[in-house]
C-alpha cells in the first residue's frame, strides 16, 4: 500500500486493510499506525473498538485475500494455526503452531483433520485419501494403542483406556484420548487389576 492511501474510517479506532487480511491500522485522533497481526493469524473487524487476531477458519476475510510472507518452521507451514501433519499418511493427528513451535494434537478416535475445518471430522466426512496407512505411536518397549473402542466395567467407553504391562503387575499403558500411549504406574502395595482397569489391594486381583 502506498503511504497515505488508508484513511481512517473515524477518529479513534482499529481498521482492516482493504487488501490484506492480516494488515490493520489503529487510528487515534485521525491519525493511523499500520499494524500486523502474527504471523497465521488474520485481522478481526467485526468491532473497530477491539484489536484481535484470529485463526482464518474464525475470521471471513472476503476480498481481503492478501496475507505476509509466511514464517516457517519445522513442522508449521506458518508460525501460528492449524495444520495438516507434517506426515502426510498422518491422518488423525494436527498440529497447533504457536509462535512457530509446532505442538501434535491427536484427533478424537474415528476422526481425520480436515483442512478447510481447520478441525476433526468423522473420517467418512474427510476429503483425506491418503490414511490407510496412519501411524500410530509406540513407546520404546514396542506398545502402540489398539484400534477401537474399549469399554468399562459399566459397559461405558474409556475415554483414556488402560492396559496391562506384560512384566510388571504394578505398572500399565495409558492411552490418552485412545491413541497416545503412555506409561502407568501404581502406588506401592498396589497392583493393576484388568477387570476394573485402575490399581487395586493385591487380594482383589484375580491370580495374584
Amino acid at each position: 500500500m502506498v503511504e497515505g492511501q488508508f484513511r481512517c474510517p473515524e477518529k479513534n479506532g482499529y481498521y482492516p486493510d482493504p487488501v490484506q487480511c492480516d494488515l490493520y491500522y489503529h487510528c487515534q485522533g485521525g491519525q493511523f499506525e499500520e499494524k500486523l497481526c502474527p504471523d497465521g493469524l488474520v485481522f478481526d473487524d467485526n468491532n473497530p473498538s477491539h484489536e484481535r487476531c484470529d485463526t482464518p477458519v474464525n475470521i471471513d476475510c472476503g476480498d481481503r485475500v492478501e496475507l505476509q510472507e509466511p514464517k516457517p518452521s519445522k513442522g508449521c507451514p506458518r508460525a501460528n494455526g492449524f495444520f495438516r501433519h507434517w506426515e502426510e499418511d498422518v491422518c488423525d493427528k494436527f498440529v497447533n503452531c504457536i509462535d512457530g513451535v509446532a505442538n501434535e494434537v491427536p484427533c478424537p478416535p474415528g476422526l481425520y483433520y480436515d483442512d478447510d475445518a481447520s478441525s476433526c471430522k468423522w473420517a467418512a466426512d474427510s476429503q483425506r485419501k491418503n490414511c490407510n496407512q496412519a501411524k500410530r505411536d509406540k513407546l520404546e518397549d514396542g506398545f502402540s494403542c489398539p484400534e477401537g473402542e474399549v469399554s468399562g466395567p459399566n459397559g461405558r467407553t474409556l475415554p483414556h483406556p488402560t492396559f496391562p504391562h506384560p512384566d510388571d503387575c504394578q505398572k500399565f499403558y495409558i492411552c490418552r484420548n485412545g491413541v497416545i500411549p503412555q506409561h502407568g504406574s501404581c502406588p506401592a502395595g498396589a497392583v493393576y487389576n484388568e477387570e476394573t482397569f485402575k490399581c487395586d489391594e493385591p487380594q482383589n486381583v484375580p491370580g495374584w
